[in-house]
């Protein structure tokens, strides 16, 4: 079992004292790269919780660079230090609370050498004091708690210092050190708190702390390397300069400053009420708040960016600036190396960039998967921006600046970016642009993309349709084709890739469909001088067509019409069948590998699962379910369906047991029977996707664990993109909260089948499950519900039927005639 897709950007990174490396909190793991190749060499496995602080140990001496230690914390509450040069756990410390943040002001003063160490250190924490979080007896929440905490802890004794709090707020932040390791810092709403660092620390030694002030919220600080300076970025995008910080309250008898001038306030410009500082500057470039902060190694420049993507330089002296633009994505962090000339930027969509200093030119990118993007209102739910590569492992997703990401599900890093936009995306910009569907082929050499510039005022929308392909040597896309208003001024609903052909079908809300052909298919030419025309238009009864699917040998095409499945010969474009009806529009729809199944999925006020029988031209069986996505084996009659808990039943099972905060289902079936496989719970379900995948030999090698290798994965991928790769049919299912075979379904849950799977049910009786496998209803003394015993396609006779029955059933077959 694999487990990928995590945040690259949920804390600042840390390079190695070598620089070769560049450890990266992952979410509960602490991922190492190659700062040479940027992929991944190994990681720190031990946390319970996401990882929020890593800190190399520094090397003293040019001969101890090749020491390779290490500190993290985490929200599990725990400390641990380590080796990860091999990787190896050396010491674990439990603090029992949350940690946000820690800063270890002495390996910074005094670095730790391999013969040498201090007789004691001391980190500083930023942690959440949970046991205040509720009110004891009424189990509510407590107005006003501060449950933010500044501590001090003994890593040396593995404890917290008794008694001492340094600061305490609502919420836990984060706390900003000085390169020097004198000086550290939070910020508290308006206010800067700044304490000095002992020359001999000690448990209870009395610490000296300044308080500056300012009349806007404070997003971020930094501390010069070598002068009493302190700046901070603001939430409307100004960045204050504070000069000669703390020289009345952190002045030393060697270094006394003349009070009665630091008390003159005409001489303290910018400085507000009484705080200890000489001089205050306010400098505004950004439009918006400041995320990143940081003073250049030699303090010569101040570094600062927002949302806006842009990296400033500001020189300190004259306050001149340079800009690093077009990066394309909101600033978190920049980190600096102990090598003057690279430096890393971690940006909001999950990429940490490498920067050659002082050129800042970005010569390599650690990606990781794309984060969701937001959608306009309308397009919520209607989205189909997640594709998969079956035979790569590889998985196309829908980036925000209307990119498409191609990312490796099995080595778990990004592979490619193609833009499908040519437009300048600025972050925080209004949304003009919206990449509606990605679909692949079978063997991943083919894209269809779907974007649609948004109306302004009710005029200028336009729907693009492109069509794509992939070179021989570099397996780079390449655009072939744009189809402009493909289906007129109506929307495009699916967009499906003949499996043996260069062919394509696109389906659209405006009635109608239309069959895609490369003029080359017949000539096998250069993939990349190809172009594609329309061969062929259908439609059923001015209906919406809502979904659209290919046979797995290409010889049947399926096309939802609202509520019905419309058969087509695509070669002749003649309608072969209808068979249906549903009870809400078909969303989604895919033929059952190589079996005569198909399995579609509706949504709306009463969703449904429904499996089709193209020999019987009937249906099969049926679930009242709401089904987020469906994925289909290629080579069996298997198919796995991600199902969304309904609120009623996502507390408990009807076991009793909790679903522990799990919103959907993941079920395993087997197309000719209604009973699930197996099954498992899952978390953030609502926008997820699956995908069967061809494993790979190196996946295969890792994940033995009964002798057999697996020739097939599952991949789950859920809302917030994080995913999970496993052997549906091996033991290591286990470990993902699969269900007992008694659990499977809540009585809420269960679907109807036959005629009350179609029509609904019937009044004044009830429908039990049978318990023979292949009987979707159970047999009873009643003779209406003896009836519908049996297949669903094997109606009795027409004199035993009730007349609504039997009206209903001659509209179905006269539309069917027709």
């Amino acid at each position: 079992m694999n487990r990928g897709g995590r945040s690259y950007v949920s804390s600042p990174p840390a390079f190695s004292n070598d620089v070769k490396r560049l450890l990266v909190c992952t979410s509960n793991t602490v991922s190492i790269f190659s700062t040479s190749t940027g992929l991944q060499i190994s990681s720190l496995e031990g946390h319970t919780a996401p990882v929020t602080t890593v800190i190399v140990v520094p090397a003293s001496t040019p001969a101890t660079k090749i020491l390779s230690y290490c500190w993290t914390a985490s929200l599990d509450g725990t400390i641990k230090y380590w080796d990860f040069s091999t990787p190896e756990l050396l010491k674990t410390i439990d603090v029992k609370f949350p940690i946000f943040s820690m800063v270890i002001p002495s390996s910074l003063r005094q670095p730790a050498q391999s013969d040498v160490k201090p007789s004691k250190l001391f980190a500083y924490l930023s942690v959440e004091d949970t046991r205040e979080t509720t009110n004891s007896h009424k189990k509510e929440p407590r107005p006003n708690t501060m449950n933010g905490r500044i501590c001090k802890c003994n890593l040396t004794e593995s404890r917290l210092a008794g008694g001492v709090t340094l600061a305490e707020m609502k919420e836990p932040q984060v706390i900003t050190i000085s390169s020097s390791g004198k000086y550290f810092g939070i910020r508290k709403q308006h206010k800067l708190l700044i304490w000095k660092v002992p020359d001999v620390e000690a448990e209870r030694v009395v610490m000296r702390k300044i308080t500056l002030h300012h009349t806007k919220k404070l997003t971020v600080l930094a501390f010069h390397p070598t002068q009493r300076i302190v700046a901070a970025g603001d939430v409307t995008g100004r960045i204050l300069i504070w000069r000669g910080f703390g020289d009345r309250t952190f002045a030393t008898n060697d270094n006394k400053m003349n009070l009665n001038l630091m008390n003159n306030e005409e001489e303290r410009p910018g400085v507000r009420d009484n705080d200890d500082a000489d001089l205050c500057t306010t400098w505004h470039w950004h439009p918006s708040e400041v995320s990143v902060l940081i003073f250049s190694s030699d303090g010569a420049y101040l570094y600062s960016g927002g949302k806006e993507g842009v990296l400033v330089v500001w020189q300190l002296d004259t306050g001149k600036k340079k800009f690093l633009p077009r990066i394309g994505s909101p600033l978190l962090y920049f980190t600096e190396s102990p090598d003057p000339s690279l430096s890393s930027i971690s940006c909001a969509d999950n990429q940490v960039h490498l920067l050659k200093m002082p050129s800042m030119e970005i010569i390599r990118s650690i990606s990781g998967i794309k984060l969701p993007c937001p959608l306009p209102e309308e397009y919520k739910g209607i989205c189909r921006d997640i594709a998969f590569n079956h035979d790569g492992g590889l998985v196309a997703l829908r980036a925000e600046n209307y990119c498409i990401q191609f990312y490796s599900l099995l080595d778990d890093r990004g592979i490619s970016e193609v833009q499908v936009c040519e437009r300048n995306h600025q972050p925080g910009d209004d949304v003009t642009v919206v990449v509606t569907l990605v679909a692949l082929s079978q063997d991943g050499s083919l894209m269809g993309t779907v974007d649609v510039k948004l109306a302004e005022e009710g005029i200028g929308s336009l729907v693009c349709l492109k069509f794509w392909v992939s070179g021989t040597q570099n397996k780079e896309f390449t655009l072939s084709t744009i189809v402009y208003e493909p289906h007129r001024d109506a929307g495009i609903s699916a967009v499906a890739f003949h499996p043996n052909r260069r062919a394509a079908v696109s389906s659209s809300y405006g009635g109608d469909f239309k069959v895609w052909i490369c003029n080359d298919e017949l000539q096998q030419k250069d993939l990349q001088s190809s172009g594609w025309s329309c061969h062929a238009v259908g439609s059923y009864k001015k209906k919406a067509m809502t979904a659209a699917a290919f046979s797995a040998d290409g010889s049947v095409l399926a096309v939802a019409a609202e509520t019905v499945i419309t058969l087509w010969d695509p070669d002749r474009n003649v309608l072969v069948a209808v068979i249906g009806e549903t009870l809400m529009p078909i969303m989604n729809m895919s033929f059952v590998g190589s079996s005569e199944y198909l399995v579609a999925t509706s949504w709306g006020s009463k969703p449904q699962l429904s499996v089709w029988n193209m020999s019987k031209l009937s249906i099969s069986w049926s679930y009242l379910l709401h089904v987020e996505a469906v994925a289909c084996a290629v080579d069996t009659s298997s198919f796995a369906a991600l199902a969304l808990l309904p609120e009623s039943s996502n507390c408990k099972e009807a076991n009793g047991t909790t679903f522990q905060g799990r919103d959907g289902v993941i079920l395993l079936f087997n197309a000719v029977d209604p009973v699930p496989v197996a099954s498992w719970s899952a978390r953030k379900a609502k926008g997820g996707a699956l995908a069967f995948l061809k494993a790979n030999p190196s996946f295969t090698y890792e994940n033995i664990s009964d002798g057999k290798a697996p020739q097939t994965l599952l991949a789950y991928v859920n809302g917030d993109h994080e995913y999970v790769l496993f052997d549906p049919y091996g033991k290591e299912v286990h470990e993902l909260s699969k269900f007992h075979q008694g659990d499977r379904l809540t009585h809420e849950e269960k679907g109807q089948f036959g005629y009350a799977s179609i029509y609904g049910e019937l009044p004044e009786f009830k429908l039990k499950r049978n318990q023979d496998l292949w009987a979707p209803s159970a047999p009873s003394e009643k003779p209406w519900e003896t009836i519908f015993s049996g297949s669903s396609h094997n109606l009795p006779p027409l004199t035993k039927l009730c007349s609504a029955f039997l009206e209903s059933l001659l509209e179905k077959r006269t539309a069917a005639l027709e």
